[in-house]
């Protein structure tokens, strides 16, 4: 069931910077706050990218529709992924009326004899949080019976934003997983991932270069995610919250719990992609992984400027526009600024009071209704081209500038030095693409 006093400490999160100094929360709900996606999407989104657990939705068959593989999330794993077929367990009206805990058992011993995952993430939805269902009993007793974790994931829409979803598939991770499983060796730089869901490929990007340096990864919560190495996440030796303040309780209490320490970085351009190399190397305190990691940064820096050279001389003097979510609002715009791009203004609709914060030091002008604002500063400034989700993109036809989503809807990388490389070459192709000067115009048989 729901865990109301658990809501209302996450909401008011201490590990928030903007927490300590004020009693509220930038995820407070308000009227409409799930409008940009609900609790139950913020928790599959933060557990999807687990290709060796099924995603088990309890609750009607829309609320699966209306979220499932919402992005590009890629895995390695060598079994069967089961995150894109989609499980559901199409509660009707007459499980509403009855209740649907049989179906979920059901379900359950379905999937464990069909399947064989590693575990199974079953979702609580509004309908099954409203009518009852004793989720958390039929899991237990499903664990118990078939002997692999069954996780009840407590994140009915209607409690709160997709932000507050995340967090709480944090909790649920954990409380069932973490600490679970005892590794046969523990790494002296072992490192745990958060809050990278591996879009496009963005951690593998740096996970090379960091495995190069010396530095070994334990588990990824959740891109590219397995079962057993988030069990061994407590004996990591430091926690990175990669770009999502999301997972950041989850953080906090392993650092309360296991004595883990936690930084928090991002991988978007080249300035950001070498601070938060050296942000981890340095939570370690040895003088010879610094060296190492200095000597291969400088190596990525130089070959990244070398490829990037091109590039620059037809990105000199243009102007961008930033609408997209979160980290992203500042992180995305310091990779433009790293391949010579001016950045106007960027949108902060859907950023915590931290992300603000940071998207100020980054960018002269900041907006949060981009529906009004965005066309005006567009004309005022001249802007060039516009990075956002795949809906503005009528913006940019209507205003006849170059567009790139750099959004989940995204098909290729922009994480660390190779993924700069990527967004360079997108940001040119779609600024010498002459559609988006002719799409606005009269055809020749109109103008005649």
């Amino acid at each position: 069931m729901v865990n109301t006093k658990l809501i209302k400490d996450l909401l008011n999160e201490s590990a928030c910077s903007h927490n300590k100094t004020k009693k509220s929360s930038c995820d407070k709900p308000k009227p409409g706050a799930t409008s940009g996606g609900c609790a139950f999407e913020g928790a599959q989104i933060s557990l999807f990218p687990y290709a060796d657990a099924v995603h088990l939705v309890h609750g009607p068959d829309t609320c699966l529709g209306a979220s499932w593989e919402t992005r590009a999330t890629l895995t390695s794993y060598q079994g069967e992924n089961n995150t894109p077929l989609g499980y559901c367990t199409n509660v009707t009206t007459q499980d509403i009326i009855f209740g649907g805990d049989k179906k979920l058992a059901s379900a359950l011993a379905y999937i464990v004899e069909h399947k064989k995952p590693k575990a199974i993430f079953v979702y609580e939805t509004c309908v099954t949080a409203m009518i009852g269902d004793n989720i958390d009993y039929t899991c237990k007793v499903a664990s118990e019976q078939f002997g692999l974790p069954i996780v009840a994931v407590h994140a009915p829409g209607f409690v709160g934003s997709k932000n507050l979803g995340s967090r709480l598939a944090g909790e649920a991770v954990l409380d069932a997983l973490i600490g679970t499983k005892e590794p046969e060796t523990i790494h002296p730089y072992g490192i745990n991932l958060i809050g990278d869901y591996n879009v496009t490929g963005d951690m593998w990007q740096y996970r090379p270069i960091l495995e190069r340096i010396g530095i070994h990864v334990v588990s990824t919560l959740s891109g590219d995610g397995r079962i057993e190495a988030i069990q061994q996440a407590h004996t990591a030796k430091l926690n990175v919250i990669v770009c999502a303040k999301s997972l950041v309780t989850l953080c906090r209490k392993m650092q309360e719990r296991y004595g883990i320490p936690y930084v928090s970085v991002s991988f978007y351009g080249k300035r950001d992609t070498s601070n938060a190399i050296r942000s981890i190397v340095n939570a370690f305190g040895d003088a010879d992984l610094s060296a190492r990691a200095e000597r291969i940064i400088a190596e990525e820096e130089a070959k990244l400027e070398e490829r990037l050279a091109p590039y620059r001389l037809l990105l000199k003097g243009k102007k961008a526009i930033l609408n997209t979510g979160g980290n992203k609002s500042w992180s995305i715009a310091s990779a433009l600024q790293d391949i010579g791009i001016e950045v106007v203004a960027t949108s902060i609709q859907k950023a915590t009071e931290e992300d603000i914060a940071i998207a100020k030091e980054y960018v002269p002008i900041v907006f949060k209704s981009p529906a009004t604002e965005q066309p005006r500063l567009i004309d005022e400034h001249k802007v060039d081209i516009l990075l956002a989700g795949g809906r503005s993109l009528y913006t940019a036809i209507k205003k006849r500038i170059a567009f790139v989503d750099v959004n989940q809807e995204k098909k290729v990388s922009y994480g660390a030095y190779g993924g700069l490389e990527n967004l360079a070459l997108d940001v040119c192709a779609a600024l010498r693409n002459p559609v988006f000067k002719l799409v606005g115009t009269q055809a020749p048989w109109e103008a005649a």
